[in-house]
């Protein structure tokens, strides 16, 4: 760019009458109080110079008005489509923990009825008259199953059907809360869903925990050695030993699955980042309540 923004007059070239003096022939006579350098054509052509960068100047702001609509002139720009709301979107664990809580069951179960109850599970109520998905490792063997509601109502429970393929069983209480809320199952899942985990871990009742699906029909060998689950939702929320049969949930609250078992690379019962859940759809179907 130049070093000015407006039109500058050529220099005459050496020799024409500017610069050959006042005697010079055809030299125009000099103006009052003598030739001292300032000619009034060239002061002409300057201000003229200076007022077309000035008009300029101003059609260029005018414009600019023109086509921004943030100037506040000219017409408004064509509206673009607002931007989608994520609120929806988001997964917000306090809203899920809210749903589901009325919903979740303790299970703790002892194998022989003079004993105290040893064994924590965790487990769900499906329909409008109480009954209880769980895990079926949770209540083998069991001589004595006792469960507690969501509002603190506890009663014995017996196991009305079962799956060992699917490890999913049905408990049917003796008594029920005075409002019974079942939980809404939910459809499939993708690798990367937000997901979370509610139950009994460790016996810290009625905790969440938060995560994504991390992978899909997983197969998982049974720790009695009496074959494979399979087709297993693979995830990453934390669950521990007390969370098995408790309700995998999707970002809005709807049961996906139901915890089964976590990864045990040692003989250390902890978890190490990944859980394994039967998805609602087969639990669901090997999960039948027998009519009466």
């Amino acid at each position: 760019m130049p070093p000015t923004d407006f039109p500058v007059a050529p220099r005459p070239p050496f020799g024409s009458p500017r610069d050959a003096g006042p005697a010079a022939a055809g030299a125009p006579p000099a103006g009052p109080g003598g030739d001292d350098g300032r000619h009034p054509r060239r002061g002409r052509r300057l201000l003229a110079g200076l007022a077309c960068v000035l008009v300029g100047a101003l059609v260029a702001v005018l414009v600019f008005a023109w086509v921004d609509p943030s100037s506040g002139g000219g017409p408004a720009a064509a509206p673009t489509s607002a931007p989608t709301s994520t609120t929806s979107a988001v997964p917000n664990a306090a809203t899920v923990y809210r749903k589901i809580q009325p919903s979740l069951v303790l299970i703790e179960t002892g194998t022989d009825p003079t004993s105290n109850l040893a064994t924590l599970g965790s487990g769900v109520i499906i329909n409008a008259q109480g009954n209880i998905l769980t895990a079926e490792h949770v209540v083998d063997g069991a001589s004595t199953i006792f469960v507690t509601f969501g509002d603190g109502t506890q009663t014995t429970a017996t196991v009305v059907s079962s799956s060992h393929d699917d490890d999913t069983a049905v408990l049917a209480p003796d008594k029920t809360p005075s409002v019974i809320v079942p939980a809404v199952l939910g459809g499939g899942v993708h690798v990367g869903d937000p997901t979370f985990s509610v139950g009994n871990p460790l016996g810290l009742t009625d905790s969440i925990s938060q995560g994504v699906i991390s992978g899909l029909d997983r197969s998982l060998t049974r720790e009695d050695g009496t074959g494979e689950i399979k087709g297993l939702i693979q995830f990453d929320a934390a669950v521990n030993p007390g969370s098995s049969g408790g309700p995998l949930l999707d970002k809005q609250g709807q049961v996906v699955g139901i915890v089964t078992a976590l990864a045990n690379p040692t003989n250390e019962r902890f978890f190490v980042g990944i859980g394994f859940a039967v998805p609602i759809a087969s639990a669901g179907g090997g999960a039948h309540v027998p009519p009466g």
